[in-house]
């Protein structure tokens, strides 16, 4: 029986080709390649990105993915090519990506006509998240893949490591007791206050990230993975959000989305910039998911592990089309705002914000989800995990 205290497992060490073997499970000739993004992608020529010590996710995506790959993987697994290329940073989570990109050699490559048609499997190795383009291009040109922004060690030796299967087999036993749910109340405190968020989720069927792209069908899979969620029909209520420069405010929320931004704590201007967004684009406050961790992990220090830890939950506004929902770039009054934002709260990221407990309910009952950053015992006993 697992126990919720990571520093008690033992993960075994990150292996690229039984990463790449367990998500994908290739076929022997398929082509494989990576995509990274740098401020300025001709520096992908002759590698002179790793000139810059600062560029730590894209020396990951070198060292680790693209080295392995020529080092054995490829061999291993039957794969093709292995190759390498960069397009110019989005600068925001999801947002669409650019055409352009460039090879080592300093060619110009276009990803829709040299890219996305000609690769069975594309690795995106990036600074911001690229889930929600990808999949759109994935279905468009029949193209697997996995998203994979913000790598450091910890991820990679932790949240990479492990099975995948075991991830997805826990996570089922996670789905099966929200999914179909009418609605989810989060309680929020904060200073004393308190505040609850209603999530309305109306009977959908919950879904699950849980790290494996499998068979012949165009999909996308968002790694490290472990996680069960929503997409929200509706949203009614208050909860508190941490910005990042440590602006704590109290977020309004009707009908479905973000009305208005309240200062509680920090700068008056970083609510002021919040509330000139909403009010010139207003989709960009819609709720577009409700997410809970699965998995047992370190701490990370980046959002794309720690939001997948077991007791963590995440509500993320704007975009959604890639989760199954219908807020696309083109609902935005400008394409630059069609970002998907999630909002973890946990007892690393918000420790000032606790959740008291969330609730889940299903023909009128009611099932605890979380307590005090805590999976409920019923959560525990389900996934068949011992308390530490």
């Amino acid at each position: 029986m697992e126990k919720t205290n990571p520093t008690t497992l033992d993960f075994p060490a990150f292996s690229l080709t039984r990463l790449l073997s367990t998500t994908f499970q290739p076929r022997g000739g398929e082509r494989i390649c990576i995509l990274i993004d740098l401020d300025e992608p001709s520096r992908i020529r002759d590698f002179s990105f790793l000139n810059d010590p600062s560029l730590t996710v894209q020396h990951q995506a070198y060292n680790v993915f693209y080295r392995g790959l020529q080092d054995g993987t490829l061999q291993e697994l039957g794969l093709k090519d292995g190759d390498i290329f960069a397009y110019k940073i989005t600068g925001g989570s999801n947002l669409d990506l650019p055409d352009q990109a460039w090879d080592p050699l300093g060619n110009q490559v276009s990803l829709e006509k040299d890219v996305y048609p000609v690769y069975d499997l594309i690795l995106c190795v990036s600074t911001f998240s690229a889930t929600a383009p990808l999949t759109a291009f994935a279905k468009q040109y029949n193209f697997r893949g996995a998203t994979l922004h913000g790598l450091n060690d910890i991820i990679i030796n932790s949240g990479l490591s492990v099975d995948y299967n075991e991830v997805s087999a826990k996570a089922e036993k996670f789905r099966l007791e929200l999914t179909r749910s009418d609605k989810v109340e989060i309680d929020f405190d904060f200073c004393g206050r308190k505040h609850t968020l209603t999530l309305l989720c109306n009977g959908q069927e919950a879904q699950k990230s849980h790290g494996l792209c499998l068979g012949t069908d165009p999909d996308v899979a968002n790694l490290p993975a472990g996680e069960v969620y929503f997409v929200p029909e509706s949203a009614e209520g208050e909860f508190p959000m941490r910005y990042a420069d440590g602006t704590i405010g109290l977020m309004h929320v009707s009908d479905g989305r973000i009305r208005r931004a309240v200062l509680v704590r920090g700068n008056q201007s970083t609510i002021d910039e919040h509330n000139r967004k909403i009010e010139s684009d207003p989709v960009t406050g819609e709720i577009g998911e409700l997410g809970f961790g699965t998995q047992i992990l370190p701490v990370s220090g980046r959002d794309i592990q720690d939001e997948k830890i077991l007791g963590t939950l995440h509500v993320a506004t704007g975009r959604s089309d890639h989760l199954g929902g219908s807020l696309t770039p083109d609902k935005f009054a400008s394409r630059g705002n069609a970002t998907h934002d999630d909002i973890l709260f946990s007892p690393t990221k918000t420790p000032e914000i606790n959740v008291p407990q969330v609730r889940a309910y299903r023909n009128g009952i009611e099932l605890v989800v979380i307590e005090n950053y805590q999976p409920s015992r019923h959560i525990l006993e389900v996934m068949d995990i011992q308390a530490a």
